[in-house]
């Protein structure tokens, strides 16, 4: 009876791998990024960003001080390396082609905002990319600094001091 049970289980498997396959094999998932995905890559992408990042990601304070200099220079970095897809203070209106052409869309941070994250996420993600979206890893083109500052601002791009929230709106993508 065990041993029935077992080779039940490896049969299963088995055909499960294979119609897996044969899915994959034949494009019955699409590929083009103006597609709608399907439940399960959903599920999947999401599950496991969710995973990695608890796993992974920074705890305790961003060790860059909050200054009106430091979210300033946040604001910049943010506009030479993240306004093109991520967009300016005008939310979606400041959508790029770029952005819209993406699968899965980028976040419009203005409108869709990171200000719950712990910045211990902000900067994971910054740093390594996010799989299977646009999301480039910066870690070769950012210091682990440069990094912080943005997660920095990213906190709190919603409650901008005066000075701060004025370099923001002026910002173009």
């Amino acid at each position: 009876m065990f041993k029935g049970f077992v080779l039940g289980t490896l049969m299963t498997i088995v055909l499960a791998v294979l119609c897996a396959d044969i899915v994959v094999r034949t494009g019955m998932i699409p590929a083009n990024a103006d597609a709608e995905p399907f439940w399960l890559e959903s599920w999947a992408a999401g599950t496991s960003l969710h995973a990695t990042l608890v796993r992974e990601a920074p705890r305790g304070p961003n060790p860059i001080p909050l200054t009106e200099e430091n979210l300033i220079a946040g604001i910049k970095l943010y506009g030479q390396h993240c306004a093109v897809c991520h967009g300016t203070a005008k939310g979606d209106a400041s959508a790029t082609p770029v952005a819209k052409g993406l699968y899965p869309h980028p976040p419009q941070l203005a409108t869709d905002g990171l200000e719950d994250d712990p910045e211990g996420y902000s900067f994971w993600k910054i740093k390594h990319g996010i799989r299977w979206t646009g999301m480039p890893s910066w870690k070769s083109a950012l210091t682990d600094s440069q990094i912080w500052t943005l997660a920095l601002f990213l906190k709190r791009m919603d409650k901008l001091p005066s000075t701060a929230e004025a370099e923001w709106r002026k910002l173009q993508n």
